[in-house]
């Protein structure tokens, strides 16, 4: 089975985010959408962040894929989430989630003949997927879970 460690994704500025540099931290991938009933969850997800910064990485990967309801270029989606939400966990470049090409990082993700443990197909912003310290995929969690839902807060604490 490969783990998420083996991935690289642009980051939103321009950079790479290597997933490899996570190890030993849980990471949660989520897909973002600044004009989505759920961007309020950035809050959250900031929240969290900070409160498990030793354990855990959260990467933003902003799409466009549900809704068209992440219509702008990077460096706006970058000050959006920094000015209104204090943004200071990783963001990835705008990735296709559903539509062609559909980015290899989201193909493993959704894909249990990929990462070995379940098919889970994102069908809104906002959807989480959890992975523990090895960067297996150990949880998907719906758009409308707060990511500081006891649940969700449970499997980061295992």
């Amino acid at each position: 089975m490969t783990s998420i460690h083996r991935f690289k994704i642009a980051s939103i500025d321009g950079k790479e985010i290597d997933f490899a540099a996570f190890s030993g931290k849980k990471i949660m991938v989520v897909n973002v959408a600044s004009e989505c009933g759920y961007t309020p969850q950035y809050a959250q997800l900031q929240e969290l962040s900070t409160a498990f910064a030793e354990q855990l990485v959260i990467v933003g990967c902003p799409s466009n894929d549900f809704g068209g309801q992440e219509p702008g270029a990077e460096a706006s989606i970058a000050q959006f989430c920094q000015v209104r939400y204090g943004v200071t966990f990783p963001l990835s470049a705008k990735v296709n989630i559903n539509s062609l090409p559909v980015h290899p990082l989201y193909h493993w993700l959704t894909q249990a003949s990929e990462n070995g443990v379940m098919d889970c197909p994102v069908v809104w912003n906002f959807q989480k997927f959890l992975l523990d310290q090895n960067g297996q995929l150990t949880h998907a969690f719906s758009s409308g879970t707060s990511p500081l839902d006891e649940a969700l807060l449970d499997a980061i604490s295992v």
